[in-house]
């Protein structure tokens, strides 16, 4: 399947999804939608995933070091677009990371450790995506 294919196909299993073409314009693929995945790089193959979860229109989204394999300027771009959605959309977004620099841009930041909750802490002044450093 192409780009666009693979982030459209959740049309067939969410009744209110969001449009592949504007996912893949949020998270600046659009030049890539008939590209095939193996033709992508791994931060463009990451984007395509972020595209498809977003385009189900969860209420919930559940992201595990989503900035992991992405260079600090597309790992911008990512975390732009997750709390667009959590702004824009009313979106829970749920960011399990190691980078504590990344947890200063959340409202709430929950502290784990050996599965047990270490911390919680609210945020009124979060950090904006372009504050974060790299």
């Amino acid at each position: 399947m192409t780009v666009y294919e693979n982030v459209a196909l959740v049309k067939e299993i969410a009744k209110d999804a969001l449009d592949a073409k504007k996912m893949l314009e949020e998270v600046e693929l659009a030049d890539h939608m008939q590209n095939f995945p193996s033709e992508l790089s791994g931060g463009e193959q990451q984007r395509v995933s972020i595209a498809r979860a977003l385009a189900k229109n969860p209420k919930i989204l559940l992201c595990d070091e989503p900035t992991g394999a992405l260079d600090s300027e597309t790992g911008v771009l990512v975390l732009k677009l997750l709390l667009s959605m959590a702004r824009n959309y009313g979106k829970t977004i749920v960011v399990v990371t190691h980078n504590q620099n990344i947890a200063k841009m959340a409202d709430v930041v929950i502290r784990v450790k050996n599965g047990k909750i270490k911390s919680y802490e609210e945020q009124p002044v979060p950090m904006t995506a372009d504050e974060v450093e790299w």
